[in-house]
């Protein structure tokens, strides 16, 4: 499979770059980005092409790896979907429903495949440990804290516009669900979203498997308490989610791994992007409760 990046930022030269190049079955066509000195930069580290012209990337690939702001994943992943690309996006899909539901409607209708980087997710060790709780009943309820040290550490992604406009909330909070949603359920409700210190949020979410989860999400957490960690307890008892022995550029060779499967089989990913808009909309509900009313609690449309 031809598949080209887009996108020159931290992100893509720290994971997507290196597993696109790493992977065997992958042939790195190429780069394209915003700035075009950086996308030669990028092409040249990895011995592939950069693009000037990203219909012209489209053209040549039968799949894309997406790094970029959400905003413009999603205005791109339509237009990639459209030209009959296979996607392989990052979290969050998109900053509002109407530009998840756009992505997902035209995944949809030009039947191409599409995988949704959920890090955790393409975890080994996670992974395993998510299938084997799902299938676990009785669950009570449930605790995840994703806690970065983004903006009080010393990190590449402190200068990133839509982190700093959309918090903790959109860029670790879609990590928390999408181990919480497949374990749980469907999120039917968001009984409660509270602000804490920085841009720490606080939910408390009703789940379609009959139990409640709380989230505790930062980007300002101090550096010495930044970790993530999710807890589950039920009739079964308490389990923790496993640490990973694996770092981002393995996850995602794991990831597109999954987009070729996808792509081979025709049979949808469970992160695909119909997974990356219920994430969307679930955000979108909690940062609606966040910033209104709170005398009632909002159903996840």
């Amino acid at each position: 499979m031809r598949i080209g990046l887009l996108g020159t930022g931290p992100w893509a030269q720290a994971a997507h770059a290196p597993a696109l190049a790493l992977h065997g079955e992958l042939d790195f066509a190429g780069v394209w980005g915003r700035r075009p000195q950086a996308a030669e930069e990028l092409a040249g580290r990895h011995g592939t092409r950069a693009y000037d012209d990203v219909d012209a990337l489209l053209a040549d690939v039968d799949a894309v790896a997406v790094a970029l702001p959400p905003d413009v994943q999603a205005d791109l992943a339509v237009r990639a979907a459209r030209a009959g690309c296979h996607l392989l996006l990052d979290k969050p899909l998109a900053p509002t429903v109407e530009q998840g539901r756009a992505v997902a409607d035209a995944v949809r209708e030009a039947q191409v495949a599409s995988v949704v980087f959920f890090t955790t997710r393409f975890q080994p060790e996670a992974e395993a440990w998510i299938a084997e709780q799902a299938e676990v009943p009785g669950w009570f309820t449930a605790r995840a804290q994703w806690l970065g040290a983004v903006f009080t550490g010393d990190s590449p992604f402190a200068a990133s516009p839509w982190r700093r406009d959309k918090g903790a909330l959109w860029d670790v909070g879609p990590h928390a669900l999408s181990v919480l949603l497949p374990v749980l359920g469907d999120a039917r409700r968001v009984t409660a979203a509270a602000h804490g210190p920085g841009d720490t949020v606080h939910l408390v979410l009703d789940h379609a498997g009959g139990a409640s989860s709380t989230l505790t999400l930062s980007l300002t957490a101090p550096p010495s308490a930044a970790g993530a960690a999710v807890e589950l307890r039920g009739e079964a008892g308490v389990t923790l989610l496993p640490e990973s022995s694996q770092g981002a550029v393995p996850a995602l060779v794991r990831a597109a791994d999954a987009l070729l499967t996808a792509a081979r089989t025709g049979r949808a990913h469970p992160c695909d992007a119909a997974f990356g808009l219920r994430v969307t909309q679930v955000l979108a509900t909690a940062e609606a409760l966040l910033g209104g009313a709170r005398q009632k609690c909002p159903e996840v449309p």
